[in-house]
């Protein structure tokens, strides 16, 4: 079963790697970069929730790949993972645009607060695991949606471009993103399945109320669009 929250980790030490990969694999996808120029390459080709990254790479340091990466508006939370422990060092990568910093040696418990702290910072991730946009109750332990307490039954692909609209909600994703970031990159899968899937979801989705949950917007994309309840107040 996939999960919802995907997370890049680059990282060059292959024991170091498998450990981490190990620590979070129960909690996200993980994909996996040893070197710094596939991992930024990585990081714009494909959405992420999260990024982890070490500071000395090889191809471009880690710094380099954080500022490459911001200065292509790409705004994915970055945890940088390092031996470096100085205040300078940990000053200049907050000043590239990195989010966090943790020093190696770290204990597991530690990366998994930092990590999911930036997750729901970022809005992706909860206590209780679910998402909550207008009506619709996404559970992302047991995959399960509800509208008003009425289950909606989504096969898997349906369930994860839902949840990936969800966690991106009022931001327009392109059918490019969405094949992405559900099929993933190297899918041999024609880029249309998504129109056929997101046909299907929004079809369900309609029979429960919720008909203009997804909105299409030509040549551009889609939006799942919701007022929060803070803008009603």
């Amino acid at each position: 079963m996939s999960k919802a929250i995907k997370i890049l980790l680059i990282e060059d030490d292959v024991n170091l790697a498998d450990n981490v990969v190990g620590f979070l694999q129960d909690f996200a996808d993980i994909n996996v970069a040893t070197d710094g120029l596939d991992g930024e390459f990585e990081a714009q080709e494909a959405p992420y929730d999260l990024i982890i990254s070490d500071l000395m790479l090889p191809g471009e340091t880690g710094l380099e790949l954080i500022k490459n990466l911001r200065a292509n508006d790409i705004e994915t939370p970055v945890l940088i993972l390092t031996a470096k422990t100085s205040l300078d060092d940990k000053i200049e990568g907050f000043n590239v645009g990195a989010d966090d910093y943790l020093t190696k040696p770290f204990h597991r418990e530690e990366l998994l607060v930092r990590v999911k702290a930036l997750l729901r910072r970022s809005g992706v991730y909860s206590e209780d695991n679910t998402l909550a946009v207008g009506d619709v109750m996404i559970n992302l332990e047991n995959r399960g949606v509800q509208v008003h307490g009425q289950l909606v039954k989504l096969v898997g692909k349906e369930f994860d471009i839902l949840t990936y609209l969800a966690q991106n909600k009022n931001i327009i994703v392109t059918r490019d993103q969405i094949f992405d970031r559900v099929w993933g990159i190297d899918s041999d899968t024609t880029i249309n399945v998504v129109n056929i899937y997101l046909n299907n979801l929004r079809r369900k989705l309609e029979a429960v109320g919720q008909k203009n949950l997804i909105k299409t917007l030509r040549n551009i994309g889609f939006i799942l669009e919701v007022e929060d309840a803070e803008r009603n107040q």
